[in-house]
């Protein structure tokens, strides 16, 4: 279960779009990832995945004027807002949670329908239970259990234009990035952070910096944390090739900046979703 020391395994990283997400699609789509078809949760959420080989990207929103029924989706703030780890069992992971203080809600079941490439569509159904807000101030933190795992991870699904393959860094922004750090790896089960740095078994690494470290690495790129105590601050992709990454950001209208990546990577800011993203060679 999680909660066991070198087992934290990433499922996905949610991008907020609120009432906005045809835009977030539209915007996806022009940078070459393949979308899977509009999903509507049984919580009255919607979204779209980009699916990879271990994990995936989720673009999470609600129908406009409905914001008030889900408000961690609605009312909260765009871009990088939901980290997300798998969990065999949420009733044994709430029971971790609670022990280490870091518990929130009880566990919740919800579905959606999947359409199917022959026409039919099936329920995906999940179970989620949510770490306390004080435990991670970044963003949401929760685990999930898929019961039907078959109908995310579909062929069809894996492939994306744009030769990005996975997640290659997640970059948390705190005053304290050491403790928190701490404190993530107690919550997932992961191993004590090297530095300010969790690596994850897929390959992702959670990196922490400082609100000046943050600004000093991403300059004019980086977003503003307001009068948040954290936040989810960039993420970073693998790709096949940067370069190819860049035609797909230029056809979008969406200038790359090669400065915050060192050779080879380009970075990207999409103001209007508040979001900055990487795209590196691996």
């Amino acid at each position: 279960m999680t909660g066991q020391p070198g087992q934290a395994v990433l499922d996905h990283i949610v991008i907020n779009a609120r009432s906005g997400l045809d835009r977030a699609e539209a915007v996806f789509r022009a940078l070459g990832f393949a979308l899977t078809p509009r999903g509507y949760h049984s919580l009255g959420s919607m979204n779209h995945l980009a699916m990879f080989d271990a994990d995936y990207l989720e673009l999470i929103g609600v129908p406009e004027g409905r914001e008030a029924d889900r408000p961690e989706v609605g009312l909260a703030p765009l871009g990088l807002n939901g980290l997300v780890f798998r969990s065999r069992d949420v009733a044994a992971t709430h029971q971790h949670l609670a022990a280490i203080g870091a518990a929130a809600e009880p566990p919740k079941a919800f579905s959606r329908p999947v359409a199917l490439e022959d026409g039919t569509a099936r329920d995906a159904r999940f179970r989620t239970v949510t770490a306390a807000p004080s435990a991670f101030p970044a963003g949401r933190l929760y685990f999930c259990e898929h019961l039907t795992p078959e109908l995310l991870w579909r062929p069809e699904w894996l492939g994306h234009p744009n030769g990005v393959t996975g997640f290659a860094e997640l970059v948390v922004v705190a005053p304290d990035p050491a403790g928190l750090a701490l404190r993530l790896a107690e919550i997932i089960g992961a191993a004590a952070p090297t530095g300010d740095r969790i690596g994850l078994p897929a390959g992702c690494l959670i990196s922490f910096l400082t609100p000046a470290d943050y600004i000093a690495r991403f300059g004019g790129l980086a977003r503003d944390i307001g009068t948040r105590p954290a936040m989810l601050g960039a993420l970073g992709f693998r790709c096949a090739d940067p370069a190819r990454m860049a035609g797909f950001l230029d056809a979008a209208g969406v200038a790359p900046d090669r400065r915050a990546t060192g050779a080879g990577g380009i970075s990207a800011a999409l103001d209007d979703l508040d979001l900055l993203l990487e795209f590196r060679a691996g």
